[in-house]
């Protein structure tokens, strides 16, 4: 599933919201003719596309005081398509703060053999819901079902605010407006008439997210309506399967028995000059150059491997019989956003791919030579793009990307390409080779350019760990999930593993004494996850994993470290445009997963050619665009094409989706933190906090349209005809739900300023954590500000440089008394 996720409600004014529901979004009035109870109810508006109709409707009536006082309960409506009555489809509705898959409780319903059946679902991540364990309960009104759709009206009681596991939220109705998400399928529900083993296929039948303004939604008939709550349905479990485990479930309590205890297999017992945490692009390119230094090194991965070089076995049915993956083959990588299951990381509401590579084993691999402003005006002294080059020179002689992928050199499916580039030419844009031309990102465009190797995905997977793993003091494990370091107040001897299912490693691996370093590589939510488990952050966030199943084994507070872990989070604010023109040609990547086209597939696997050898979905051209703000501070844009466009908006074959990346510059920020069931939050995201920063984003727009317009046939969708700029962006609901780019950066921050006294870093210039003696990170989360473009490069550019910044540490060994109160100095 795909549900919009998380944002702040108080991101923007009610009235914005109300404009954007109203233009998105029918809100009328409904009298239920059975039980003559009337709801506010929501429909999408069809615009252009009439199936948004009939798909989905929601209604709801609150308790008379609900807007002086938040309720916990609502009368509710759901009316959805049937789809298939032999293999049903099903709508649900997110309760969440924002209308997020993630972190909410939702309602699922469906229609099989004359019932409506229903189920609360709860998932930490982007996985398959599992089961809601919590108290919301859910009682029948009245259910109506014929060939086409049903329609439930019921009560639900503790919905409005759930705990999951000890992750807990809520909505408030005293607001005057609540953000809800739905989402519905046309069929492939698993066990219907079994609502707590029920499976949901992907939502392929809409999905999104609207206001629903609550002004006329309270009822003083409420209480009489709500005693008609009295039907329930009965299951029929006979012949059901027992569904897979979805990573939702929540985590057992510390005292308790009643979970069963995962058969798991002990930890080597060997030391290592290096434990590096995270297998990705901090990760690999590290350990490799550790390793290449004659240094042991053992490199963990929480996930399993993923291309075919490591064993990886995820692939659809026309890769069996080949050495290649899913995460091999250039063409699937857009997979992941209908089938993420052992892939997505669970335990974040983001997404971000647990499986060896991370990020760069699942994105579409767009590759760039950094500008060297993203260097200069970002980083300290040490960091800059001088001090970088080396590393950079190093990193693309053996990663030097591509922008032809196809082996016979041939560009696929350019009618798009071609379309912008003929008005973006015509407007005085200037066409270029973006790695031969990386310092120019003012009004240039370009062919997308890839880490792609070979017509395959290539990159430090390829790379960097596979000269690493031709060492014999390297070592790598993969599916073993590492909890925290093992601190003796600045000194770290290990790592402590937790075994999560059969077949994992529990127990410590642990350094060699006195000279052994651990780093984290997880990534932005990974490694600061690991700090916090480790008694490093704020001490908010370190009072919740108090108060967590890690608790009793939880360093002592005398002992804790207080460091700003979790501040300073980045993104790219995505803005999303839509035009169409009728030369434009859509390829259906998602259908080559099962059935591709037959000569397509043949030209991929004889010759790895043709555009299955392109990244989905048809991405191209890029542009940049440079602007300085009021504020002086010159703010980069990217600009990321694809041809697709988005069913909430037109069906059009002939769209082209039109991604704007707000990058360097960039002002605002967010801050990520964790909850009692140890999943990272984006509890503060980090868009449009500045005035500044989004008057980038509409004189950013302003400057593409006028570049595209002299285009003929060329069609707005986004912004709509007849809306200015202005209107589009400030209506527009701001949230990572719509507007993320899933370029995470920024909460280990690299700085000179301790943050153990007032500064912003926990990270020093070698990327050691500020209060310990051996303990670095090494990924996107040290970056103290956004770059340009897409960070993979970037990342790798990181982990090469601070590689060599770690190695040229000199230890003074660890004083009398064993309290770790040695020095590591250049």
């Amino acid at each position: 599933m795909k549900f919009f996720a998380r944002f702040g409600v108080t991101a923007l004014a009610v009235s914005s919201y109300l404009q954007q529901c109203c233009a998105q979004y029918i809100n009328e009035q409904y009298t239920d003719p059975v039980n003559k109870i009337t709801l506010s109810t929501w429909r999408p508006d069809p615009g252009s596309n009439s199936e948004a109709t009939t798909a989905y409707a929601f209604g709801l009536v609150l308790p008379p005081d609900a807007l002086t006082k938040d309720s916990n309960e609502y009368i509710g409506l759901l009316r959805c398509d049937i789809g298939d009555a032999a293999n049903p489809g099903w709508c649900g509705v997110s309760h969440g703060q924002s209308g997020q898959m993630t972190q909410a409780l939702l309602l699922m319903a469906w229609a099989s053999k004359g019932q409506v059946y229903t189920s609360f679902r709860y998932a930490s991540g982007y996985n398959v819901p599992g089961l809601y364990t919590g108290n919301a309960t859910l009682t029948q009104i009245s259910a109506t079902v014929n060939s086409t759709q049903f329609e439930l009206v019921y009560r639900c009681q503790d919905c409005l605010a759930w705990n999951q596991g000890g992750n807990r939220g809520s909505v408030s109705t005293s607001s005057g407006l609540l953000i809800l998400g739905r989402a519905a399928a046309k069929g492939n529900l698993q066990n219907p008439t079994c609502p707590d083993k029920a499976v949901p296929g992907f939502h392929d039948n809409g999905f999104g997210q609207y206001g629903a303004p609550l002004e006329n939604v309270p009822h003083s008939s409420y209480s009489a309506w709500a005693a008609l709550a009295t039907k329930t349905t009965t299951a029929d479990c006979s012949g059901a399967s027992d569904p897979a485990p979805t990573g939702s479930e929540p985590p057992a309590e510390p005292t308790s028995t009643a979970e069963p205890v995962p058969a798991c297999t002990p930890a080597p017992s060997k030391t290592y000059d290096y434990i590096i945490v995270g297998a990705g692009a901090g990760g690999i390119p590290v350990a490799d150059k550790l390793s290449e230094a004659g240094k042991s090194v053992l490199l963990i991965e929480k996930g399993p491997p993923s291309t075919g070089r490591w064993q990886g076995t995820l692939k659809p049915e026309w890769l069996e019989g080949t050495n290649l993956t899913r995460f091999d083959v250039p063409g699937l990588c857009n997979q992941i956003w209908v089938d993420s299951a052992g892939i997505a990381c669970t335990d974040t509401d983001q997404m971000a791919g647990c499986v060896l590579g991370g990020g760069t084993a699942v994105n579409a691999g767009l590759w760039w030579k950094p500008h060297p402003q993203d260097w200069d005006y970002n980083f300290p002294e040490g960091w800059k793009s001088r001090d970088t080059l080396l590393a950079t020179n190093r990193v693309f002689a053996r990663i030097p990307g591509t922008w032809h992928p196809s082996q016979d050199g041939k560009l696929y499916r350019q009618e798009g390409f071609n379309v912008l580039a003929s008005g973006l030419s015509k407007s005085g844009w200037k066409e270029v080779i973006p790695n031969e031309a990386y310092n120019q990102k003012n009004h240039t465009f370009g062919h997308s350019t890839f880490m792609f190797a070979k017509g395959e995905r290539g990159g430090p997977l390829a790379t960097y760990l596979v000269s690493a793993a031709g060492r014999k003091q390297f070592t790598l494990l993969t599916n073993a999930a590492v909890r925290r370091a093992v601190r003796n107040g600045s000194r770290v001897t290990g790592v402590e593993l937790e075994c999560l299912a059969d077949g994992g490693l529990s127990g410590t691996i642990n350094v060699t004494p006195n000279t052994g370093r651990v780093i984290f590589a997880a990534g932005t939510f990974g490694s600061a996850k690991l700090l916090l488990r480790s008694g490093i952050g704020p001490t908010d966030q370190l009072e919740v994993i108090k108060e967590s199943a890690d608790g009793p084994t939880f360093i002592a507070k005398d002992q804790w470290i207080n460091l700003p872990v979790g501040y300073n989070l980045l993104d790219h604010l995505n803005t999303d445009l839509i035009v169409t023109h009728p030369d434009v040609v859509f390829y259906d990547f998602y259908e080559a997963w099962n059935t591709p086209n037959e000569g397509d597939k043949t030209a991929y696997l004889r010759n790895r050619s043709g555009i299955l050898a392109q990244a989905a979905p048809n991405i191209g051209p890029l542009m940049w665009d440079e602007l300085r703000g009021s504020d002086g501070i010159v703010r980069t844009l990217q600009w990321t094409a694809r041809v697709e466009g988005s069913d909430q908006y037109t069906t059009s074959k002939n769209a082209m989706t039109l991604s704007q990346y707000l990058g360097r510059g960039v002002v605002s920020r967010g801050r990520m933190t964790i909850s009692t069931g140890l999943d990272t939050i984006v509890a503060e995201h980090p868009y449009l906090h500045n005035d500044v920063d989004k008057e980038t984003v509409i004189q950013g727009i302003k400057n593409l349209q006028a570049a595209l317009n002299v285009i003929p046939n060329i069609s707005w969708v986004l912004p709509p005809p007849n809306t200015t700029v202005e209107s589009f962006v400030n209506n527009m609901i701001v949230s990572p739900s719509n507007r993320r780019s899933n370029h995470w950066m920024g909460t280990a921050k690299l700085g000179k300023d301790d943050g153990r006294t007032g500064g912003s870093a926990v990270v020093d210039l070698n990327t050691k954590v500020y209060g310990t003696d051996n303990l670095f990170v090494v990924d996107a989360s040290i970056f103290p500000g956004m770059t340009t473009g897409n960070p993979s490069a970037m990342i790798v550019i990181a982990s090469e440089h601070a590689a060599q910044r770690i190695l040229a540490l000199r230890q003074v060994p660890t004083l009398p008394g064993g309290k770790g109160k040695g020095k590591w100095r250049r």
